[in-house]
């Protein structure tokens, strides 16, 4: 269950009933799901130029449209099937966005392919462990960092498509690679308090 309205929060999620769940529940909760990941870089690209809350309003039509995230499936897509995506109301139709979709899925399936796990590789950017950070205010959080430099940089080069580096960075913090809860934000020191294994 979401705490309550009266808890103090990280000034960017408002009142909006999902966004503060959202934050609440998931944002900066560190995770090595290999399918949580890869449904986190394909929203965090999906976002590129809109809201958060939009594409969180969208979160249950890109499930459902892109077969639960499943990156076996994605990566078989056809034209057929991208037609009928960029047809859906459900979720962003940008076709570079879709096109993307796919394309990463397919990246990601290579490195299984060539025995890497794509979490360790992601989470090899913080080393293996969330970096704590201590914000006293939404101003000092950056939108990228030398880390995110880095990991744009390299999935780049693996083929993957909508991973700049301010992408890269968002997908962190949503992960919980990194905690960017300000430092009077009542989940900081729950995540800090957790095992980041």
């Amino acid at each position: 269950m979401p705490e309550p309205l009266s808890q103090t929060r990280c000034a960017w999620c408002g009142s909006d009933p999902l966004y503060r769940s959202y934050h609440d529940l998931e944002w900066g909760v560190p995770s090595r799901d290999e399918r949580h990941l890869f449904e986190m870089l394909i929203l965090e690209g999906a976002q590129a130029g809109l809201s958060w809350l939009t594409i969180l309003r969208k979160r249950a039509g890109y499930r459902a449209a892109f077969d639960g995230f499943d990156p076996e499936r994605i990566a078989r897509y056809d034209d057929e099937k991208i037609a009928s995506l960029l047809a859906d109301p459900g979720i962003v139709r940008n076709r570079l966005k879709v096109n993307a979709a796919v394309t990463n899925a397919r990246t990601w399936l290579f490195l299984q392919d060539r025995g890497e796990s794509p979490a360790a590789l992601l989470w090899s950017y913080v080393h293996g462990e969330p970096r704590r950070n201590t914000w006293r205010s939404l101003d000092e959080i950056p939108a990228h960092t030398e880390e995110s430099d880095a990991m744009s940089r390299d999935l780049k080069l693996l083929g993957f498509k909508f991973v700049g580096s301010t992408i890269c960075y968002a997908f962190m913090q949503a992960v919980g690679m990194v905690n960017d809860h300000t430092l009077d934000c009542f989940r900081y020191p729950q995540l800090e308090a957790t095992d980041p294994t």
